[in-house]
């Protein structure tokens, strides 16, 4: 919990290092923690916080209202729907490793049988 005016403001921070489709893309659900998964996916609710804090892996941040959150279990940033809630960038997460999915994968026929 944090001071914001002089008044306690719930903040939910979240760090994001996979990058598709031009955007960094924020997990916003648990799937588990360090327990053995029971198949219960656990949604952020927007009622227990007030302010989602995200930091990019290559430093860019954002400070989003929580009734501004859409999407129930991630967000894309760095596009126009949350461009507003952009603060000043901050330095790369060191030994961050950003995930990315645009990157090409190869050949798709070794997977489907016809190149074996």
């Amino acid at each position: 919990m944090t001071i914001l005016d002089d008044r306690a403001v719930r903040v939910q921070v979240k760090s994001c290092s996979h990058w598709r489709q031009n955007r960094w893309e924020c997990v916003l659900c648990t799937h588990g923690g360090n327990q053995s998964w029971n198949g219960i996916v656990k949604r952020l609710d927007p009622s227990r916080y007030d302010y989602l804090f995200v930091a990019a892996a290559d430093g860019r941040r954002w400070w989003i209202p929580s009734h501004e959150v859409g999407g129930g279990t991630h967000i894309m940033l760095g596009g126009p729907k949350y461009a507003a809630f952009e603060v000043e960038p901050g330095p790369p997460m060191p030994g961050a490793k950003v995930l990315d999915s645009d990157a090409p994968r190869g050949d798709a026929r070794a997977v489907k049988g016809s190149a074996l």
